[in-house]
């Protein structure tokens, strides 16, 4: 097989794996000549200032020793196989790069042989990448569960960011359709990656000079709607894991159907409008102060489809609005649909010379039709009466419009709405 072959299998392969963000990352490494995160198997990512980078996304080999029941690549599965070599993938990656194509890497892989020598596999691309081609690009490794404590500081010490997937919500769910993979086995991966980093921030700190460790922290991926575990489990799960690892990023993945699959499995993948509604609530709880149980207002633990997580919680809260702009704290005008937190910190700002109006609002671009019911101003008070309507939740559902024939052929093809 050519290495054509394998980038096509491989790069596939890969696109199940939504975590390949390059946020954290900075600048280029002292005495690299090759590579920046300034500015066939190629994702885009975002960095927190909104740029926009391609990486190069493959997993090392689609072999594996686990039989996931959701995963396509499992011992079971009739996949078409293949394997890079660890100097093809370093080609691959200094070459799309002087074409321009590519500003990082980021590799995963099934388990083959054992999970030692998986990582030790993955560890030598970035080694190779920035020891012997001095490549200062951003690179993204996926942690195996299972490998040795000294194989995952090798690997942090060349890579940007290391992941490790807790696959599903649940241990319940792991063991259902992974019982091959171990929880305490996928949290002692989780807790060495945070000692390090731990260490390596606190040596910092001290003034001591140390090698960089996984700069980008870590990351996790878990796979949504292939089991029936409700959103609020889900958003718990989330919540521990930032509270106790410290993770940066908790990436929703909606299951995908899969050939052959255990009949355990549902036919069909949740909307996505549920992964995007989990998204909106990861962000409440990250940077809102919102607690995971909150969030969830529907009797059955599942988020509104209809309308955002801040919005049904404001529905299902309307003793605390309107909620005066001039006078309410942070963390209560964090609270205020329609609003985001640098539009919270610019408001502070603003009173502090002047009453806030609903044209001061307006000029900030607030979502004005969804905060207009929630919010008192110097010159706007709505009346108690809209707050109490029955009627109000219907006024934020997205409005049903019949569909053109050729507008929902273009979206069957590039599947976007």
């Amino acid at each position: 097989m050519d290495i054509q072959e394998k980038l096509s299998i491989l790069a596939d392969a890969a696109k199940y794996d939504a975590s390949c963000a390059s946020s954290g990352s900075k600048g280029m490494r002292a005495g690299s000549r090759l590579g920046s995160t300034e500015g066939m198997g190629i994702c885009h990512s975002y960095t927190p200032d909104g740029r926009c980078v391609s990486l190069l996304k493959i997993l090392l080999t689609n072999y594996c020793i686990y039989d996931c029941q959701y995963c396509v690549n499992r011992v079971t599965s009739e996949t078409r196989r293949a394997r890079f070599t660890v100097d093809e993938i370093v080609r691959l990656t200094i070459e799309f790069y002087q074409r321009n194509y590519i500003e990082g890497l980021f590799l995963s892989s099934g388990i083959i042989q054992n999970p030692d020598y998986t990582m030790e596999q993955l560890a030598l691309v970035a080694k190779s990448l920035r020891v012997e081609h001095q490549f200062g690009g951003y690179i993204h490794l996926k942690s195996i569960p299972g490998a040795s404590e000294n194989l995952l500081e090798e690997a942090g010490r060349w890579a940007d960011r290391l992941s490790v997937n807790i696959e599903l919500p649940t241990p319940a769910d792991l063991q259902a359709l992974a019982p091959e993979k171990k929880p305490p086995e996928i949290t002692d991966a989780m807790d060495a990656i945070k000692q390090r980093l731990d260490q390596y921030q606190s040596d910092r700190q001290a003034g001591f000079k140390v090698a960089r460790f996984a700069p980008a922290g870590q990351s996790t991926q878990m796979i949504v709607g292939a089991t029936a575990t409700p959103d609020l489990e889900i958003l718990k799960t989330a919540s521990g894991l930032y509270n106790q690892q410290k993770l940066r990023r908790v990436y929703y993945s909606a299951y995908s159907p899969i050939p052959h699959a255990d009949a355990r499995l549902p036919g069909m993948s949740p909307p996505l409008v549920r992964e995007h509604r989990l998204y909106q609530a990861d962000w409440l709880m990250r940077f809102y102060g919102f607690g995971s149980s909150e969030l969830v207002a529907e009797s059955d633990g599942n988020l509104s489809l209809e309308i955002d997580p801040k919005l049904a919680w404001a529905l299902a809260h309307r003793e605390m609005y309107p909620i005066d702009v001039n006078r309410a704290e942070r963390e209560i005008l964090l609270r205020i649909p329609g609003i985001g937190a640098r539009n919270v910190d610019r408001i502070l700002r603003l009173r502090r010379h002047h009453a806030i109006r609903v044209s001061d609002l307006k000029k900030l671009r607030v979502a004005w039709n969804r905060t207009a019911p929630f919010v008192q101003t110097i010159d706007h008070n709505p009346a108690l009466k809209q707050l109490d309507a029955q009627g109000l939740k219907d006024r934020f559902k997205p409005q049903e419009k019949q569909l053109l024939l050729f507008d929902t052929g273009q979206s069957a093809l590039d599947g976007e709405f």
